[in-house]
């Protein structure tokens, strides 16, 4: 017997201080805040176009807690994908603004931004190539240099999530 997930639908995160995760994630990623647990100092977080209840929890330690210690066993990053080459590069231009950015890099079938939150937890924002177009990174995952205006003028209007969405805070057409 196996268990058979369709995708990973949210994750939760540690914070010495949660307020100052909750604006770095609105301010940023443009999530809204749709749930609050004040006992345990948490807040859950959800993505413009998701839909699901919470992509994000946040659960604050307070500032005595440990800082989060790079190469250390636990999570190294989180990856929230975008739909678009054109998102991807407009991410980058946020995350540097914010002075969250740390990098990119072409995997191959994705391209890769990197940047870091308050607490010091990882983030990649990804585009992923269409599928039929992923070739010999079918299998491979290669970490080379990422050529953005190169990949905006080949990528250009390709849309890649597959999400299928109705936000009625955006359009409430819902997108593919």
């Amino acid at each position: 017997m196996t268990i058979d997930p369709v995708r990973l639908n949210h994750a939760v995160l540690f914070v010495a201080d949660a307020e100052r995760s909750v604006r770095f994630y609105t301010e940023v990623f443009g999530m809204t805040v749709v749930a609050r647990e004040p006992r345990a100092d948490a807040a859950f977080l959800r993505l413009p176009r998701s839909g699901n209840h919470h992509d994000l929890g946040l659960f604050g330690l307070g500032p005595d807690a440990p800082p989060r210690r790079r190469g250390g066993i636990g999570l190294y990053h989180l990856a929230w994908q975008v739909d678009t080459v054109e998102e991807l590069s407009a991410a980058r231009q946020d995350l540097v603004a914010a002075g969250a950015y740390t990098g990119e890099s072409s995997h191959g079938a994705t391209k890769s931004l990197y940047g870091t939150d308050p607490d010091g937890h990882e983030f990649e924002i990804m585009w992923m190539l269409p599928r039929a177009d992923w070739g010999r990174y079918e299998h491979e995952a290669p970490v080379e240099a990422l050529d953005l205006p190169a990949e905006l003028a080949r990528w250009s209007g390709v849309r890649t999530a597959g999400v299928l969405v109705q936000d009625p805070d955006r359009t409430g057409a819902g997108r593919a």
